[in-house]
């Protein structure tokens, strides 16, 4: 047991601690946010132009109660060798121990916080009484704030507040409150079955074998898919999909993997042991941001990644504290990418953080545009001369639709480009069951493929994704009958050709005839909708509108595709949570509902945007 001295050690703390400046007395009715807490506030540079922190200074939690029954010791946020901040908290039963640490750090639990974050508060009022740490636990106050900071920044606009919104809608609807309209057409997510498209019946076959493995002796199932399953389940423990895989995934199937690269790269080889299988491609994305983040200050990994951008990628930059380094795409040249507005970025930036990173997506989300190869051999040599980890977003591959334009890989471009650079320059890249043809996105399905890794790296990537055990097997699965569908003179092959041209022609045709009836209205202009699966028309927005947006304090084309959902029960994502350039304004539409249905939302979006512009003329 801890001696009275060491309480009352701890119990002065604590009292001193709750009457300093900012922290709530007894009837004020605050509680100590970070809001609240300014006094504790440190500037931070102002970061103007391509590149930003994404979040707001720092500001240190108040210390609280312990949870359990250890003492905590916390050990400040640190550097180790390779740059890289951890933050080391070691649960330690130290009163009473021989070499134990100070008596106010080890001090046992005189009550459970209410906030449960054990003995570091999260920032709210917790009122249980408890120990306070000593001040060898400033750096840990710090990390635990700069953690709560990184989590508040994370922001994912494809599901954010006008999704909620949208949300609100369909209960009243459902409770019989009148709308001007019937339904709400959630246009905002690229999710192809929720909007109606009809699964592969191949892969649904195999995963239903896979799924239930009785129905192998069924005569309904055709041969090929009984093979397929047959080899998955054997590949699995227990010849079942409900067992763990090795942490890198499936060997069989990572076979299958490398086999379809090299098949649709022309030849070129892939290694089975460069392959990670993932759950989605967003998955991979963030394991490879993880081992690349470190640093600190001027030291800090940049992240360059594209304006307009997936919002996933500045949600993990603000999840892991990393810098986020602007490049813009040219909306007046079809979005292209323009390796000279690469070196502007990457150049501004070497004043703030340290570049390490360049993500590409391709093809773009949300502007739909395909790279040329010329292009893609410009953006690979950048990276080799500023010696960047590249990371190729390449899920939409199967997403072409412009006569003019062809999906080229960056692996294979890499390798054609001479060993030069095929030896030198590290590369990820990511695919998904969730687009293409198949829109399986519910079964979380994908995989990485990542070269060029040192050896050390490489061993540290295995056992980060050891710590979330395996991607889910029956994703896996689904990701294996991707790369390894039907070929001719197999039974099945005829129907999956057509079912797979059909889906691919339809999207086809979507995207013209989303393009040519935005550029008929008036204030709106759609670049080609050249791959992918999104519109992401410009839209002209009044200046009394933007005032009016600035009363409501939402961005203008936020207020605007506010006021569309509310008025048409349409749910599109404003341009701003994908980055824009300043004083432009944009959405982002799928092309996925039927094209009946198409029709209709984009004729819904015409009446309402004439409405909208002789509202605010």
């Amino acid at each position: 047991m801890p001696s009275k001295e060491t309480l009352q050690i701890a119990l002065n703390s604590q009292k001193a601690e709750r009457t300093a400046p900012g922290w709530p007395q007894p009837n004020s009715g605050r509680s100590p946010t970070l809001s609240t807490l300014s006094e504790d506030k440190e500037a931070a540079p102002s970061h103007s132009g391509s590149f930003r922190r994404p979040f707001p200074p720092l500001v240190r939690p108040r210390i609280g109660p312990a949870r359990g029954t250890l003492g905590l010791v916390v050990d400040p946020v640190r550097h180790t060798s390779s740059g890289s901040r951890l933050g080391n908290y070691k649960a330690q039963e130290s009163v009473g121990r021989p070499g134990a640490d100070p008596p106010a750090v080890g001090v046992r639990s005189l009550g459970a916080g209410l906030c449960g974050l054990g003995a570091l508060r999260c920032g709210c009022w917790c009122r249980s009484p408890g120990p306070v740490l000593s001040a060898r636990t400033s750096g840990a106050r710090r990390g635990v704030a700069r953690r709560w900071r990184q989590v508040k920044a994370v922001e994912y606009a494809v599901r954010g507040p006008i999704v909620l919104k949208a949300g609100e809608i369909e209960l009243e609807l459902q409770r019989g409150i009148k709308k001007p309209f019937t339904e709400v057409i959630r246009a905002n997510i690229g999710d192809a079955q929720a909007m109606g498209q009809q699964p592969i019946t191949f892969l649904r076959q195999v995963m239903a074998l896979c799924t239930y493995p009785n129905l192998l002796d069924s005569p309904s199932f055709p041969e090929d898919a009984k093979k397929r399953a047959r080899r998955l389940l054997q590949a699995c423990g227990g010849n079942s999909l409900g067992s763990y895989s090795a942490s890198q995934g499936v060997n069989c199937i990572r076979e299958d993997v490398a086999a379809y690269i090299t098949r649709r790269d022309g030849g070129v080889p892939a290694d089975p042991d460069n392959i990670y299988l993932t759950t989605g491609a967003s998955d991979g994305i963030s394991t490879i941001l993880k081992i690349l983040v470190s640093g600190g200050g001027k030291s800090r990994t940049g992240v360059m990644i594209p304006i307009p951008q997936y919002p996933l990628y500045s949600a993990v930059i603000s999840e892991l504290d990393a810098i986020q380094v602007n490049y813009y795409l040219d909306e007046e040249n079809c979005w292209a990418l323009n390796v000279n507005e690469l070196r502007r970025a990457v150049q501004e930036a070497k004043d703030h953080c340290d570049p390490k990173v360049l993500c590409i997506i391709n093809p773009g989300n949300p502007t739909g545009q395909v790279q040329s190869r010329k292009c893609i051999e410009d953006v690979i040599h950048f990276a080799w001369e500023e010696k960047l980890f590249l990371m190729a977003d390449e899920v939409y591959q199967d997403n072409v639709y412009s006569p003019d334009c062809k999906f080229h890989s960056f692996k294979k471009v890499l390798y054609e480009m001479g060993p030069e650079y095929s030896s030198n320059v590290e590369l990820a890249s990511f695919h998904s069951t969730s687009k293409g043809y198949m829109g399986e996105c519910g079964y979380r399905g994908g995989y990485m493929e990542v070269i060029n890794l040192h050896p050390e790296i490489k061993g540290q990537l295995v056992k980060l994704l050891s710590v979330r055990l395996c991607p889910p097997v029956s994703g896996q699965a689904a990701m294996d009958i991707v790369v390894n569908p039907p070929v001719p003179g197999e039974e099945s092959f005829e129907l999956f050709h057509r079912e797979k041209e059909s889906v691919l022609g339809n999207l086809a045709k979507k995207a013209k005839l989303t393009e040519d009836l935005f550029n008929q209205v008036p204030g709106i202009h759609c670049n080609p909708l050249q791959g992918a699966m999104y519109a992401f028309p410009r839209i002209f927005i009044p200046s009394k509108a933007v005032e009016a947006a600035q009363a409501h304090k939402m961005a203008p084309d936020m207020f605007y595709c506010m006021k569309l959902l509310e008025e048409t029960g349409i749910c599109v994502v404003p341009g701003s949570g994908f980055g824009q350039r300043e004083g432009t304004y944009h959405f982002r539409m799928t092309i996925l509902p039927p094209v009946e249905k198409l029709k209709t939302v984009l004729q819904k979006v015409k009446d309402f945007h004439i409405k909208f512009l002789e509202k605010y003329a």
